[in-house]
């Protein structure tokens, strides 16, 4: 499995940016596809999670209402639509690919996830 994060970028706070995370094979279908980030300083957190087998999402509090994360089998790609950030929003972003049960603490950690993107960087200023 391969994980390829783009879309990273420097906006205003209250701006928008989206990510894509372009996976190999039938990732998107096999695995669930959480995005996590890590400020410098800070420990790496979780921010979402897709899953196209269990049909459903589920955000961190942080981010709920400002983010949406979609994905395609087709495409085999993921996507993290990131609305009205935030300066504390500024952090590397990874995409990930795990297969622990739906719901499971560990899909909120990033010790249920085997595969891992590159990263890209997001950077708000206010």
């Amino acid at each position: 499995v391969q994980l390829q994060a783009s879309g990273g970028g420097l906006v205003q706070a209250g701006g928008s940016l989206r990510l894509s995370c372009a996976a190999s094979g039938r990732t998107v279908v096999n695995y669930h596809m959480g995005w996590f980030r890590q400020a410098p300083g800070k420990e790496r957190e979780f921010v979402a999670v897709f899953s196209s087998r269990a049909g459903g999402t589920r955000y961190a509090d942080s981010v709920k209402d400002r983010f949406t994360v979609s994905g395609s089998n087709t495409k085999n790609t993921v996507w993290l639509q990131m609305n009205n950030l935030k300066p504390e929003d500024t952090a590397v972003y990874y995409c990930a690919a795990g297969n622990r049960p739906w719901g499971s603490g560990s899909m909120y950690r990033g010790d249920g996830y085997t595969y891992w993107g590159q990263g890209t960087q997001v950077t708000v200023s206010s």
